[in-house]
């Protein structure tokens, strides 16, 4: 008999982490690598995090190795991962340094940019005088650019510092979450739901993401950004795109994103003014569960001057013959009486009668169904739900988008157009706020949002 031809093991990859003493590398990146490693324990990683904060080897050790079994890695990976990595106490801006940095690249590598948009943009700018090796694909972290010129300026500095467009990773993680990601064959592969998605049976769609988090130390970013900026301006226009797209030709990166660039291109303000299409809020003084929350503007760090917002509403049109008059409203705030991450499809009600509805829960991964059925008796009316969830185990967020990046599957990431599409969405609306043409509620922290908001949250009509 003939021995069986083992399965090659994956080529040993490494990643390299700028901002690896940051949060997010560890809160998100870390256990997101270790949940990755707890599915695919055959991938071969080695570890080097850089940045300008001193930690001993010990201490980064350590991190590495309580972040990656937080992700689900076994014991023994999680240890096997910590002693062979590696941490730099360097400047990103010094040029020798990082170039001393690149020397020590000799195979496939990711370096992923923990790093704000700014130092990202600056990292780059000496990476082209250095000239960064062919093994290198790059991930950067949101957000691309802080409006459409710059956005274009970045697309064109990573244009000149790699000429293959696939070494270049833009990470949305909401594109590595299983609701997210498996919102396009819910709605193309489905009979049920294929027949209906379009202008002549869905009503509206709203996309919510709803925190009862407040600022949680991150003021200084948060304060310069809002809401609009932070969740609407990324991750709820690309889940937008998703739900509006046209169904593409496949399902590799050309086609996918080419689909949601048409979408993102047909987007407008649902009233036409970008002004009365939107809607915006800041908390005040209130209280979450047990905790007292201060006025936003009473936060540490924060500047009054800065006129931030902390919960954006947008209504948009997609204006294509599929979706033509349907409004979409996307939501997102901070320091509300529950979180709620949810898309909700309202399909348009027979005569009278109640409204089905789709809900999809992006925390949950519960899908609800609410149907229009008979009541006490044949002629009543009344609602069936049906629920259901994903039983499924799925990677962290992150651990889906270090799978793409190490796979170089370009369709989970973010194309450059499509960056500065939704930027170009995003601006009309901040320049309406900056003139004063839509006022700054509030609301007491705690709330379910401004009076009159409700479940209304923005101008469905002209």
């Amino acid at each position: 008999m003939t021995a069986a031809v083992p399965t090659p093991l994956p080529a040993p990859q490494r990643l390299i982490v700028l901002g690896a003493s940051g949060d997010l590398t560890r809160r998100l990146l870390l256990p997101g690598l270790g949940s990755l490693l707890a599915q695919q324990g055959e991938r071969r990683i080695s570890l080097t995090g850089a940045d300008r904060r001193e930690l001993t080897p010990k201490v980064w050790s350590s991190r590495v190795q309580d972040a990656l079994r937080e992700g689900g890695a076994s014991s023994e990976r999680s240890a096997q991962i910590a002693q062979t990595s590696d941490y730099r106490t360097l400047d990103l801006l010094d040029e020798a340094q990082l170039r001393d940095l690149m020397a020590t690249v000799d195979g496939p590598t990711v370096l992923y940019f923990a790093l704000p948009p700014s130092i990202t943009r600056s990292v780059c700018q000496i990476l082209a005088r250095i000239g960064l090796p062919h093994q290198v694909r790059l991930a950067l972290e949101k957000p691309f650019g802080e409006d459409e010129a710059s956005a274009r300026e970045l697309n064109t500095l990573l244009e000149d510092l790699v000429e293959d467009s696939s070494r270049v990773f833009r990470v949305d993680h909401f594109l590595g979450t299983a609701p997210v990601l498996r919102l396009l064959p819910l709605r193309t592969a489905n009979p049920l739901l294929r027949g209906v998605w379009d202008a002549r049976q869905v009503e509206s769609i709203d996309v919510v993401y709803d925190e009862s988090l407040t600022l949680e130390g991150r003021a200084g970013y948060y304060d310069r950004a809002g809401a609009l900026r932070d969740m609407v301006q990324s991750h709820l226009l690309i889940t937008l795109a998703l739900l509006a797209m046209e169904e593409p030709a496949d399902l590799g990166a050309q086609a996918v994103h080419d689909a949601q660039l048409a979408a993102l291109r047909a987007v407008r303000p649902f009233t036409g003014d970008p002004g009365t299409s939107s809607r915006r809020a800041r908390y005040t003084a209130g209280s979450i569960g047990e905790r007292t929350v201060p006025d936003y503007l009473a936060e540490d760090g924060v500047e009054a001057a800065n006129d931030t917002e902390t919960l954006a509403a947008v209504t948009v049109e997609v204006d294509t013959p599929r979706w033509r008059g349907v409004p979409f409203t996307l939501r997102s705030g901070k320091a509300l009486a529950r979180n709620r991450f949810e898309t909700v499809v309202r399909f348009r009600p027979v005569g009278d009668g109640p409204a089905d509805r789709l809900v999809i829960d992006l925390d949950t991964q519960e899908i609800a169904l609410r149907l229009a059925t008979g009541g006490t008796d044949w002629r009543g009316t009344g609602p069936l739900e049906l629920r259901g969830e994903d039983q499924a185990v799925h990677l962290w967020p992150y651990g889906q988008v270090l799978q793409a990046v190490f796979d170089g599957d370009e369709a989970l990431g973010v194309r450059g157009d499509v960056a500065e599409q939704m930027w170009r969405i995003c601006e009309p609306i901040l320049a309406a706020w900056q003139q004063g043409r839509t006022p700054m509620d509030t609301y007491p922290a705690g709330s379910e949002g401004p009076t009159g908001w409700e479940q209304e949250t923005a101008v469905h009509s002209s």
